[in-house]
């Protein structure tokens, strides 16, 4: 295991945690992003943005072992740099759901998460607040995590994804678009909206069973991967918590990382 020399952002919140030791973190890399080519191996105080993000996700407890999923073998080369483990995979996978189901069809693990590779300031506590959610709940396939939203200007960004739960906690829809929509004045004491924090945890059984469905209209439509298990009637158990990483979709937040990273003791 290699031990991190990156501070977390620890989270304010408690969560309950009690998964099995077979829960295994995959990190689906590409070198090819639209916005920001070669976001992977972007510097960060000295570090390629993959690192990062690999070493916060090793410091979470429930994690038994980490593996960056590429199709890249620059990538692949800087992830062995550091000492950490890679899979090559196939150029042609349509989401990282797909390319994170090819590796775990070769592991025995209960448990896969999915961190993003461009989610530098990733807490380890809310992956293992995720991975527990999951675990506590055997009628439940998906899990994931998400935030209020403080910001107005968030809701229209079709970049923040909004995400509305029933009573239990359990997504309804993920949308680009604001929602709910306020037809009346807001309710007192209820937040703006929920944003989406794209940190997955699934059970393997699960994630085999979506990469064999491929792309649902509804998924197709908004570009959100997430939507073809709520489409296949799989349910998605959501975590509610105050931390909220930057990922790094634009040179702009990779400048607001660099500042975060260097400010950090």
């Amino acid at each position: 295991m290699v031990i991190s020399a990156v501070h977390p952002v620890a989270s304010p919140q408690k969560h309950a945690l009690s998964p099995p030791a077979t829960a295994v973190a995959i990190i689906p890399a590409r070198y090819h992003s639209t916005r920001l080519p070669g976001k992977a191996l972007a510097d960060i105080a000295g570090r390629p943005m993959v690192e990062h993000v690999y070493r916060r996700t090793a410091a979470a407890t429930a994690v038994g072992s980490v593996i960056v999923a590429t199709d890249d073998q620059r990538i692949a080369a800087a992830v062995a740099a550091f000492g950490g483990e890679t899979r090559m995979t196939s150029t042609v996978h349509p989401t990282g759901m797909d390319r994170l189901a090819e590796v775990a069809d070769t592991l025995s693990c209960d448990l896969v998460a999915n961190v993003q590779g461009d989610e530098p300031l990733i807490d380890p506590l809310l992956i293992d607040a995720v991975l527990g959610a999951l675990a506590d709940a055997p009628e439940v396939g998906m899990a994931t995590a998400r935030c209020p939203i403080v910001d107005p200007a968030d809701l229209d960004d079709p970049n923040i994804v909004k995400v509305v739960v029933d009573g239990a906690g359990d997504a309804l829809y993920f949308s680009r678009a604001p929602i709910p929509h306020r037809r009346a004045r807001a309710v007192t004491g209820a937040p703006l909206g929920y944003k989406h924090i794209g940190v997955y945890a699934y059970r393997r059984s699960c994630l085999l069973r979506l990469a064999r469905l491929g792309p649902t209209t509804l998924e197709q439509c908004e570009q959100l991967e997430q939507l073809r298990a709520l489409e296949s009637a799989i349910r998605i158990r959501t975590v509610e918590t105050t931390s909220d990483p930057i990922g790094v979709d634009t040179p702009e937040d990779l400048v607001r990382v660099r500042r975060l990273v260097s400010s950090q003791p």
